[in-house]
């Protein structure tokens, strides 16, 4: 009889598996096959040598030995990344309890019964002491799948896993631009401080010796006021500037998410030109295929799409095996003897007949669910577009910006360096030279901003097309 039972439960686990989810069909992207033309882009064909974003493995982009060491950093410390790894534990840990529901589970117990009978209920017409022991292994509430409602929900605990994956994926891509991007802000702030403090003591000079020809009665007060304005000016950037070093540390500390040490720190932008590599953005069918967040939002939509196979299997009849085999005695040195054997099978069936209409509102609750899941899966797919297309746009200008700022700072500085040697020679007046002045200050802030700028964008498209082949790993072994 063990055998039978055995065999019946395995039959009923083997026919089970039909499901009534509808079929999976990858929505159509609403987006175009190509990327945007036009003034503002790059010719891409002139980038046919370089690699793609996917191609590179990070410590390959990010080619700066302090910023290597401060991403691998981040990648062992950061506590939004410890999240997301934890998320992928539980979210695993959930799928294998929804999986484990596919097959019987199996108990030994053990019981025994000591009960006295009255004199009354005895049979006999005297008390009786009743002692019973029985031993076995038991199945209880077997649901026998054979509308693949079990199975579904096995489905979407499954594809929340793998969401969960791709979530960690997209929070790595997320903290290694970060650092970068953190990284380069700290050391353009960096070099505009050392700016500002070489920029005061050449103003300090300058005001010393146009003080001393005041005093001589060589100068004018208003010469005097007006190089005492570019002193200040430059004195309110020095305490600007150094409150933003400050706060580009403390920024770079948490996402790191330990202290930096000071070796690793950088000196200033100039020094990290040449720290990333140029990329070619590919096609947009292979940057959407890759893309974690788009994975993360299509694995959410097959996972709502299992949902509905659920809401559809609540109609159909559920069967339930609940069976027992062991043995039993009324003495604990007979338990094992012959004749001992016991075996209880006890399927039950329950059909809905009537709900109020909750299993009807139930099936519809998860098709909407799916059509929110696609709608949200198709704006992942054209925000993903619009934030590659946006950094091409300024990819395609940037290096004209730097190459028109550098000539813009080399003009005023000439202009500069002429209104000086005027003004020493008596002929021309100090406000031109101030005015000169400022304009090259000016001018070489922002080739600072537009150099940080430039650099920025190369990791802003390092992770909008979906950056690190090292990290577009296949779903974790289960």
């Amino acid at each position: 009889m063990i055998r039978r039972i055995a065999i019946l439960i395995i039959a009923s686990a083997c026919l089970a598996g039909c499901s009534l989810a509808p079929s999976y069909s990858r929505p159509e992207a609403p987006v175009s096959t190509t990327w945007p033309t036009g003034p503002a882009y790059k010719d891409n064909t002139s980038l046919t040598g370089e690699p793609t974003a996917t191609d590179l493995k990070w410590s390959q982009f990010f080619i700066n030995p302090q910023l290597q060491k401060l991403i691998g950093l981040a990648l062992a410390n950061n506590r939004d990344l410890r999240v997301a790894a934890l998320n992928i534990e539980r979210s695993r840990a959930q799928y294998q309890i929804q999986r484990s529901d596919l097959f019987p589970k199996v108990d030994a117990n053990g019981s025994a019964t000591y009960q006295r009978l009255a004199e009354d209920f005895s049979g006999t017409g005297l008390p009786m002491n009743i002692h019973q022991y029985t031993i076995g292994l038991g199945v209880s509430s077997y649901e026998l799948d054979l509308f693949g409602r079990v199975r579904s929900l096995k489905d979407q605990a499954l594809q929340q896993f793998l969401a969960t994956g791709e979530a960690r994926r997209s929070v790595q891509i997320s903290l290694v631009a970060e650092v970068a991007a953190n990284y380069l802000r700290l050391a353009a702030d960096r070099e505009l401080l050392k700016l500002a403090k070489d920029t005061l003591t050449s103003q300090q000079t300058s005001y010393q010796l146009i003080r001393s020809r005041y005093e001589a009665g060589m100068s004018s007060a208003l010469v005097l006021h007006q190089a005492q304005t570019s002193v200040d000016t430059a004195r309110v950037d020095i305490a600007r500037f150094t409150t933003l070093v400050a706060q580009d540390e403390n920024g770079l500390n948490l996402v790191v998410g330990s202290t930096v040490p000071a070796d690793l720190l950088p000196g200033a932008l100039s020094e990290t030109l040449t720290a990333l590599k140029d990329l070619q953005p590919g096609l947009p069918s292979d940057v959407l295929l890759r893309r974690p967040d788009i994975l993360q939002a299509e694995a959410l939509l097959k996972g709502a799409n299992a949902n509905i196979g659920a809401a559809r299997a609540a109609f159909f009849p559920r069967i339930t095996l609940v069976s027992s085999v062991g043995f039993g005695s009324d003495d604990l040195s007979g338990l094992f003897t012959e004749g001992s054997s016991v075996w209880k099978f006890a399927p039950q069936i329950s059909l809905p007949i009537f709900n109020a209409g909750s299993n009807q509102a139930n099936l519809k609750v998860a098709e909407v669910n799916r059509d929110i899941a696609v709608a949200q899966y198709e704006k992942a797919i054209q925000t993903a577009f619009r934030e590659v297309a946006d950094a091409l746009a300024q990819r395609g200008t940037i290096n004209d910006q730097v190459a028109a700022q550098q000539s813009l700072t080399d003009a005023t500085g000439a202009s500069y360096r002429l209104s000086q040697a005027r003004y020493e020679k008596g002929s021309d007046s100090y406000l031109n030279v101030l005015d000169s002045q400022r304009s090259l200050y000016g001018a070489q802030q922002n080739l600072i901003s537009v150099r940080l700028a430039r650099l920025t964008n190369l990791v802003t498209l390092y992770k909008v097309l979906g950056g690190g082949s090292e990290l577009n790993n296949s779903a974790q072994k289960l």
